[in-house]
């Protein structure tokens, strides 16, 4: 398995198009693939810095909106909370203790509009 990598993460939406602009728009990723309608959904989005995709979908199965908490990197925190939030997205203030007191690793929390949870993590 040593040029195995993950490919692609789903993650189970209630509302499509409010999923999409949050992503797309105020988080600046770009739109993929976006097939289907209604119950049959899914909208798959590239990050700025690449990697594995992020796919919303309204075919949950067994998928609970609002139950995934999923990290993401970013090399400059302070610019991408003040980014985020000049976006209007809710964040959390910057704390610098996500491996526990003193690790010194500085991080955020914002949820979309389904509750999922994404940590914003210094690189």
């Amino acid at each position: 398995m040593a040029d195995e990598k993950i490919l692609m993460v789903m993650i189970a939406v209630t509302d499509m198009a409010k999923a999409k602009t949050f992503y797309a728009e105020q988080l600046g990723w770009s739109v993929t693939t976006d097939y289907g309608k209604g119950d049959h959904h899914w909208v798959s989005l590239a990050l700025p810095g690449g990697g594995a995709s992020l796919t919303l979908s309204t075919m949950h199965e067994h998928m609970k909106p609002g139950t995934m908490t999923l990290y993401f990197s970013t090399s400059n925190i302070e610019a991408e909370y003040n980014e985020l939030k000049a976006k209007g997205v809710q964040v959390d203030e910057v704390k610098d203790d996500l491996y526990g007191p003193g690790s010194g690793v500085k991080w955020f929390q914002i949820a979309d509009p389904d509750g999922n949870r994404w940590q914003a993590v210094q690189a």
